[in-house]
């Protein structure tokens, strides 16, 4: 056999690897840029999801967590809830507001021009009509310090918390009454503890 006849099939398998190699490289470098391409547009998707999310949150459906107790026991400390972004109350409804730079919750009890009394024994009455409270375990006058009864002001509105001995709310001066353009929105549902999941009534 010569020489030339034993070289060849060498030099045959050394090309063959080389293609081989060149295109593992080629698919490998496919696939780096694939993997940056999806991840990438994976990126994108969860900023523009966490965008419209925060737009949400903020705009349409306010996320709050209560802190401490002047809603007990309707609503608790740590409680976490929705609000949807309204201006259409009833008596009765749990709002959200601001006020000094936080936002307090409470309910709306009365409404512009319309007179408030409550007697010492924490039964409220508006317009003369004695409030059916269910959502209130324990009444009490609580901190008021305005003239009663009391006429509420033009565009704004009369709350007062649940909790009625420990609530700072319309009864003190301190909060007074609402102005529509510091309502964030309506109370709507509880997420948070789970357990008690639910409507807010």
């Amino acid at each position: 056999m010569s020489k030339k006849e034993t070289e060849t099939p060498v030099l045959k398998g050394l090309g063959e690897m080389d293609l081989q190699a060149v295109e593992a490289a080629i698919k490998k470098e496919q696939h780096r840029r694939n993997y940056s391409k999806a991840l990438r547009s994976t990126i994108f998707s969860l900023i523009v999801v966490a965008a419209v999310a925060v737009l949400v949150a903020v705009l349409i459906l306010p996320v709050l967590q209560i802190s401490g107790t002047s809603m007990t026991e309707t609503l608790e400390d740590g409680d976490i809830v929705v609000a949807v972004n309204s201006s259409n109350f009833k008596t009765g409804d749990v709002i959200a507001f601001y006020y000094n730079n936080n936002t307090l919750v409470k309910r709306v009890i009365a409404y512009a021009g319309d007179w408030v009394d409550i007697d010492e024994e924490g039964n409220v009455s508006v317009n003369g009509q004695v409030l059916d409270e269910p959502y209130v375990s324990e009444k009490a006058l609580g901190e008021c310090d305005i003239e009663l009864p009391y006429q509420v002001p033009d565009g704004k509105c009369f709350v007062m918390g649940d909790h009625r001995s420990t609530s700072i709310d319309s009864r003190n001066t301190a909060v007074g009454c609402v102005s529509k353009e510091m309502i964030v929105g309506k109370i709507v549902f509880r997420v948070w503890p789970f357990t008690d999941f639910g409507v807010i009534r």
